[in-house]
């Protein structure tokens, strides 16, 4: 088999969050160029320019929501294209930080359905893209303490590092998003974090790296490469020491600006916010390879849920069809032959999941 790579620079878009690390490490550490490759980041400003620049082509490839990559890949979460899932780049990691004012509510009702009352308005949450994972976390979260999540709040897409000021302005009452805007929002008073997504799954898919499904058949061998670099990475960033030692670089301006003091702590699972008397499930990046694959069954959530909250037709459900689609986003073949030159193991295919309001997904 011809291993020559057909690219070797390469652009790889990434969105302000601490589960960011492994990409940050890839380049600092230069774990590419053992793989031949050369890896240039590129900070955007939005999912959506995320989004935006992979269909253009300015980006390769890109540090990205799983949830966004079905939404371009069905056509509901902007222009649709045909996009690929090489590999998942963490699980957990997540959280939903309430105003400062509606926490304390939260504390004097004990039910949120109640304290979201005391605010006498429709109340306002954000979350970071229509079909992503924040919006998909908060919905079902909602959902399982009997609020509606198109019904009972105005949900609003705002990039997340303009999030604790939209919930210092109290124009937010809450909002979902990964750290370390959480942690920011609780030091500066503005907010505080009452649940993590692994609460409401545990071991959930996060962000995943995703490309043009044309790149991977353009480029399979530079596809396969990029995916034993980011392994290599993954696996770097899992060790507790080294997220020690990646938080200052997140930290710096061209990363993610924000102290390293409040981006470690809860990178390396020693805190989960003031509310929590032991530190939630952290985000994990490799666990031997588990963490890595790019299960169909993931996929395949997401598209029930799009149809849950009315994003699809919910009478045009269809098993094999859905299974279809997942297996043609998510490239597991080509992580197969990546992790085996890796020497990382794969998991099993299938596992059952058990969530918060006590459904299974398998």
């Amino acid at each position: 088999m011809d291993t020559q790579l057909e690219k070797t620079h390469l652009r790889i878009g990434f969105v302000a969050l601490s589960d960011a690390a492994p990409l940050i490490a890839a380049k600092v550490l230069e774990f590419g160029h053992r793989h031949g490759l050369t890896l240039e980041l590129c900070r955007q400003p939005s999912w959506a320019a995320v989004r935006d620049k992979l269909l253009s082509g300015e980006l390769d490839a890109a540090h990205a929501l799983y949830g966004l990559v079905y939404g371009v890949q069905l056509g509901i979460g902007g222009p649709q294209a045909d996009l690929a899932v090489l590999m998942v780049l963490n699980r957990n990691g997540q959280a939903i930080t309430l105003s400062t004012r509606l926490a304390r509510a939260l504390d004097e009702t004990g039910n949120l359905k109640a304290a979201l009352a005391t605010l006498g308005r429709t109340p306002v949450f954000a979350q970071t893209f229509p079909t992503g994972t924040h919006a998909m976390w908060l919905y079902y979260w909602l959902a399982a303490q009997g609020i509606h999540p198109l019904n009972d709040i105005e949900s609003v897409v705002i990039p997340p590092p303009r999030m604790v000021d939209a919930l210092a302005r109290e124009t937010l009452d809450g909002f979902c998003a990964g750290e370390p805007w959480h942690a920011l929002a609780e030091a500066g008073g503005a907010g505080e974090t009452v649940a993590a997504t692994s609460e409401i799954w545990p071991g959930h898919p996060e962000k995943v790296l995703a490309c043009r499904r044309d790149f991977v058949a353009f480029h399979p061998n530079t596809a396969r490469a990029l995916i034993r670099t980011m392994l290599e990475a993954c696996r770097w960033v899992d060790s507790p020491t080294h997220r020690e030692e990646i938080a200052p670089w997140l930290a710096k301006s061209d990363a993610l600006d924000v102290p390293h003091e409040l981006i470690a702590p809860r990178l390396s699972g020693r805190d989960g916010g003031r509310r929590f008397t032991q530190p939630p499930l952290a985000v994990s990046f490799f666990e031997g390879g588990a963490v890595n694959y790019p299960r169909v069954s993931d996929g395949r959530w997401f598209l029930a849920q799009y149809r849950r909250w009315h994003l699809l037709r919910a009478d045009e459900s269809d098993a094999a069809g859905d299974a279809a689609i997942a297996a043609a986003v998510n490239q597991t073949a080509l992580y197969r032959e990546a992790a085996a030159l890796a020497d990382v193991p794969i998991p099993a295919e299938t596992q059952t999941d058990v969530f918060c309001d006590g459904a299974i997904w398998r």
